[in-house]
């Protein structure tokens, strides 16, 4: 194959399924990907991201289609074992219980791999990796011991020339046989859950392939507990298709193993176009005939369904497309050719439409303006925006779960209601009513308005980076001195102290203070906020303060998980914060507090 798109393989995420206790064939709904591969005696899963399962659009395609889900790096060692011998399950949990909330089943990623490792693998005497290698499958595999249905024990062992990765840390204590000391440590771990080799760029006759087959072949002669080997098949447009895939398949296979694809995705370069998809498409069919062509190949898994979370314009800049739903969870032409090649035909129409926003909330913020928010609807192909209603009338609308109605009378009492729509315009039946009165003209609060923006796309490393400005909607210059705002989190374990830093204001630093304060009960979403006021300045009516970049982080730099903070939205541009409050004198002029 060509040596660029090894090169590009090799950045994947790893991936692997966690598997619970077999649920029954055919949990996802009938017609859905799983149910089709359960009529052909296989299933069919995907990657889950975790920022994934805090959007309800997101939850509600992958519970429809999906027998199967594997954490894309919930379970990775930095994730769980961040410092030796402290151990952090909660982000594996929430997939694990969200699997079995849905008769799905889990398959574990990854307990042995030489990425994604916390500095201090590394750095340990070649005498105790051993040990912590062992501990570190005991306690893993040991907590979702009879929840996990399969592991990805060794990850990703070779170099792209079929030579052993040396500069794996395992592999530099203890030569091959690390691989053999981790399957028999996660057999002993969990004795019930099938244990599988993964790398990419095996799914094709080559010198990989060859080498994890005489792999393979030496752990079986040895009596290792091996069950399978999974090939990520992570394929682009640009690239040919793997040579003699279900030939090499099944030569896997004659070993007495099960064989699986874990981690496919089909990538394309940019912008999108019809040749592209067309050979798209064709990869993605060939792909699951390959599978379906193999008696023991037992699974189909997608890396990631949907481009919204898609690994690979992070990975290969100027490529992406790569999943089989766009970013507005619209099923592409790739769905439609995966059903095709497992015997279900083309995607039904949509004729659903979407649950009715709830939690609808209106605040006034001043005299002129109000802030609404509420929680996102759900939808079998995923909403794509909402239309907002004052008094009847449409106003206007909003691709988030917020909205800031401007142009309002002072001192007048107004109704807003909201609906949602999907792609192919079905709409919801209205939310209930919530209802504000704005400030008196003149003597009231200012209209000020926070605005937002993350500056770390990283919801789950060891810093919150919220970017905040602050707009005067009102008629009268805001006196920046008696003004504060509060952005909401939770502290998420480890250090109950922190340090709050403004990096860059356009206002200047000097100007700006910044403190964590934390609640003394917790909230939903939050228990602490990061607080920030002016020393001096005034805002003149229809001004900004411009951009304040900012930072938290605890005292001992352990990770935060931003997702569920009542103030964290994920949007690269700034927009009305309804979940950013502001204080004038301490009066709560902008937002909703959780």
């Amino acid at each position: 194959m060509p040596l660029p798109r090894l090169r590009l393989v090799a950045l994947a995420a790893g991936a692997a399924l966690l598997l619970t206790p077999l649920a029954p064939a055919g949990a996802a709904e009938p017609g859905s990907l799983d149910a089709l591969a359960a009529a052909q005696g296989r299933r069919f899963g995907t990657a889950v991201d975790d920022a994934g399962l805090a959007d309800p659009a997101y939850t509600t395609v992958a519970a429809r289609e999906f027998g199967r889900v594997t954490p894309a790096n919930a379970m990775k060692w930095d994730a769980v074992e961040p410092r030796q011998g402290a151990f952090s399950f909660a982000r594996g949990d929430a997939l694990v219980d969200f699997a079995r909330a849905h008769g799905q089943q889990v398959r574990g990623h990854t307990l042995v791999w030489h990425s994604q490792l916390p500095g201090w693998v590394a750095a340990l005497p070649a005498a105790q990796v051993r040990g912590a290698m062992e501990n570190h499958i005991a306690q893993v595999a040991g907590h979702w011991k009879g929840k996990i249905h399969t592991w990805d024990v060794v990850n990703e062992p070779f170099n792209d020339d079929g030579t052993f990765r040396t500069t794996s840390p395992f592999y530099a204590a203890m030569g091959e046989d690390y691989i053999a000391y981790a399957f028999r440590a996660a057999r002993a771990a969990d004795p019930d859950a099938k244990l599988y080799l993964n790398d990419y760029n095996t799914e094709g006759s080559g010198a990989k392939a060859d080498a994890m087959y005489r792999l393979a072949s030496r752990l079986k002669a040895q009596g290792v507990p091996l069950d399978g080997v999974g090939f990520q098949v992570h394929l682009a447009t640009q690239y040919g298709f793997p040579y003699g895939m279900q030939a090499n398949l099944q030569r896997f296979a004659d070993l007495g193993l099960d064989v699986a694809i874990t981690e496919l995705d089909v990538r394309m370069p940019l912008p999108v176009d019809a040749a592209k998809t067309a050979v798209q498409n064709d990869y993605y069919r060939r792909a699951v005939e390959a599978c379906l062509g193999v008696t023991r190949c037992e699974s189909v898994t997608v890396w990631d369904f949907t481009d919204k979370y898609s690994w690979v314009p992070s990975a290969f800049p100027g490529q992406g497309s790569a999943a089989l739903y766009d970013e507005q969870y619209r099923p592409k032409a790739a769905y439609d050719a995966v059903r095709q090649a497992l015997g279900g035909g083309t995607t039904p129409p949509d004729t659903r439409a979407p649950s009715a926003p709830v939690g609808l909330t209106a605040t006034a913020a001043g005299a002129t303006s109000a802030t609404l928010a509420w929680q996102a609807a759900t939808d079998d192909t995923g909403v794509t925006g909402y239309d907002v209603y004052r008094d009847g009338a449409r106003v206007g609308s909003a691709a988030a779960t917020s909205y800031t109605d401007t142009g309002l009378s002072p001192s007048t009492a107004y109704r807003w209601t909201v609906r949602a729509r999907d792609a192919a315009g079905n709409v919801s039946a209205a939310s209930a009513e919530a209802t504000a009165t704005t400030a008196p003209g003149g003597g009231g609060a200012p209209g000020l308005v926070v605005q937002h923006r993350v500056n770390d796309q990283s919801a789950t490393d060891n810093q919150i980076k919220p970017g905040l400005r602050l707009v005067n909607r009102g008629g009268a210059a805001a006196d920046l001195s008696r003004v504060t705002l509060r952005y909401w989190f939770t502290g998420d374990g480890g250090s109950s102290s922190f340090s709050a830093w403004c990096d860059y204001a356009a206002v200047g630093c000097g100007a700006v203070r910044e403190k964590v304060v934390a609640l003394p009960a917790g909230r939903p979403g939050a228990d602490h906020y990061l607080e920030v006021s002016f020393a001096s300045g005034s805002l003149a009516a229809g001004a900004s303060t411009g951009e304040i970049q900012l930072r938290v982080n605890k005292t001992d730099w352990s990770a935060f998980t931003e997702a569920d903070d009542h103030s964290y939205r994920v949007a690269s541009s700034y927009a009305d914060a309804p979940k950013v409050t502001a204080y004038v004198d301490g009066v709560l002029v902008h937002g909703i507090e959780p």
